[in-house]
């Protein structure tokens, strides 16, 4: 996050592709496609956002922010609608089902068939390529087809019209009549063929014919004919930038690209279905050793497919191995599994997509790891500053109390190492020398208990603070002061008091308190502490009054003994769960009578 509460934008790529706006669950709200991935994504940051009414909704609920980097935009707009397809975020304007997608059919079903735009059902008799993200797309398409290849534009499954006369498109040179026999069955096949060549992405051959044509044309002064077939090679391309979001085939595979640097390695894995870019796992992995990318996806594959569905075919860069490789999935997946490095086309193209992602992402979380590592380390330096601490508070230690009435009180220890938060570290007491609310003693007696620990040398406490903060005022300070000067030959502890009323900084021997600025990394730093401090001591809390409160109350009832106490308390798992059982519930644990469940269900609901 950046100090504004919003996720950092800094470090995304300025190239083409997806970016992919998620909440804190991970859940997709929204992707949009970008000609500059940076430039696009910072414009919903703005004061103004981008001028959507539900942008500042939607800004607020963002937690993180993924991409996919693409060769064009045309590349980014289909890999855009594939996407929304599959999630179906909240935040964008989807269809409802794929009928709505616009599609091309060619009619192989009919003795001539046609080529035009449809949205409806498919017929299983024809050919259908797509879907299209727009209807223009499809037009555009349409129309370098027509003008290219001259295939009947007549309704129906006969070609012609009622009258027999030929249409406008065969006299300009859109049609090649099968209507009146201009062209024979064999050779309106060939013309077919070609459209669903096209269309199918296997352009080429086309894109050099037309340079030829067109370098003739020139050199002849034909600068109409020239200017006509600049025009169609300008189409032709863009529908070869199409086929590297959306393949020719209509196979299924995964391409799995890696990318390894120093310690760390990137992975990202595009799957393909049904000749679409559907989705994209990407993994951030541990590479102490140093391994290259190989050795990685080596590594990685067995792991990533021992739990993941296994496709037929997985595409990485591996020139050793891939025969043991290829007989492990194949064992997972039950048939023929096939790893290989392709050499060119389509899926050269989608493997190439899949490493420059993965090459891309690692360089987005080095940036990030950086950037945190700067963030970090000027707010502890302004923390150290505005509280006069001796040291940069690199480990920081926050205690609090939690009781009720007096009872089952218990005291929190947590940790931040770095700024972030070290869950291994954090540690939970029992109060055992304070009888009742004292929430001052109690306090001297964590500090104590924990000091004397790393006096002792104990393992499990041996690292000093930097800092301690307790939760509370000038009494809470004070007791903590004072336990400390207990102990002799331990490093200079500094102890501060973070009060939850007016969030003021209390200091041992300065009556006034610092009041940090409300918007300060610093401030927001011990605030996060010491609410994950409070959290951690509540839970405990509850944990043992409920226990107390079960134990008390499974002590009282009828025809409850040792044996059907534990079996009840197996059975519900959490003292919470049996407290709040219905008599349903309780009818089904195992070896407890109804009548006896009844009885406990009547106690229980007094």
């Amino acid at each position: 996050m950046t100090e504004n509460g919003f996720p950092d934008r800094s470090h995304l790529p300025r190239s083409p592709g997806v970016y992919i706006f998620r909440d804190s669950g991970g859940n997709v709200l929204y992707v949009g496609k970008a000609r500059n991935l940076r430039s696009r994504v910072a414009s919903y940051f703005t004061r103004s956002g981008d001028g959507r009414p539900k942008i500042g909704e939607l800004r607020e609920r963002v937690s993180e922010i993924d991409f996919i980097a693409t060769g064009s935009e045309t590349e980014a707009l289909v890999l855009e609608s594939n996407l929304i397809k599959r999630h179906r975020p909240r935040f964008n304007a989807s269809l409802r089902d794929d009928k709505s997608y616009p599609y091309i059919v060619v009619t192989l079903g009919d003795e001539y068939p046609r080529v035009y735009a449809t949205r409806g059902p498919h017929d299983p008799r024809h050919r259908y390529f797509g879907p299209f993200p727009s209807a223009g797309a499809v037009h555009a398409t349409l129309d370098v087809l027509n003008k290219t290849f001259p295939f009947r534009k007549c309704r129906g499954p006969q070609p012609g019209r009622r009258s027999g006369i030929p249409c406008l498109n065969y006299h300009i040179g859109r049609s090649a009549a099968p209507c009146i026999g201009a062209v024979g069955r064999e050779k309106y096949g060939r013309i077919i063929s070609d459209v669903i060549a096209f269309l199918e992405g296997r352009v080429d051959h086309l894109i050099r014919e037309r340079e030829r044509r067109m370098e003739e044309a020139a050199k002849s002064l034909d600068f109409e004919l020239a200017a006509r077939l600049r025009d169609e090679l300008a189409a032709l391309r863009h529908v070869r930038e199409r086929q590297r979001a959306t393949i020719a085939s209509e196979d299924s595979f995964d391409a799995v690209g890696v990318h390894a640097e120093g310690e760390l390695a990137c992975v990202q894995i595009f799957a393909v279905r049904g000749g679409q870019v559907v989705g994209r796992d990407s993994f951030l992995l541990d590479n102490y050793g140093e391994a290259g990318a190989e050795e990685v996806a080596l590594s990685f594959i067995p792991q990533y497919y021992g739990t993941a569905a296994v496709p037929g075919e997985i595409l990485v860069r591996v020139s050793k191995e891939p025969e043991a490789l290829e007989e492990h999935l194949s064992g997972l997946r039950g048939n023929r599994v096939r790893v290989r490095t392709p050499r060119r086309g389509d899926r050269r193209r989608i493997l190439e997509l899949a490493e420059r992602n993965a090459e891309l992402g690692l360089e987005h979380e080095r940036a990030i790891q950086e950037a945190r590592r700067n963030r970090v380390a000027s707010t502890l330096d302004a923390l150290r500053e505005q509280l006069a601490l001796p040291r940069l508070p690199v480990r920081i230690e926050c205690y609090d109390i939690s009781n009720t009435m007096g009872t089952n009180s218990v005291a929190s220890m947590v940790v931040f190492q770095g700024g972030r938060p070290a869950k291994n570290e954090y540690r939970r007491f029992k109060i055992k020398t304070v009888e009742g609310s004292d929430d001052f003693a109690s306090m001297a007696e964590v500090i104590r208990r924990r000091l004397e620990r790393l006096q002792a040398n104990d393992p499990k406490f041996a690292a000093a603070p930097d800092l301690i903060v307790v939760d509370g005022g000038k009494g809470q300070l004070s007791a903590a002061v004072a336990a400390l000067k207990e102990f002799e030959g331990l490093p200079e502890i500094p102890i501060r008091a973070l009060a939850k009323r007016e969030e003021e900084v209390f200091q041992p021997g300065r009556p006034e308190p610092v009041i940090l600025d409300r918007d300060s990394p610093e401030l927001h730093l011990l605030q996060r502490i010491r609410d994950e401090a409070h959290r951690f001591a509540l839970g405990y809390h509850r944990k043992l009054r409920g226990s107390a409160m079960t134990a008390s109350v499974l002590d009282e009832l009828p025809g409850v003994g040792p044996a059907r106490r534990k079996k009840i308390l197996e059975h519900f798992g959490t003292p919470e769960a049996f407290l709040n059982a219905s008599l349903e519930e309780l009818e089904r644990v195992p070896g407890l009578p109804g009548r006896v469940a009844r009885e406990i269900h009547a106690r229980l609901h007094r």
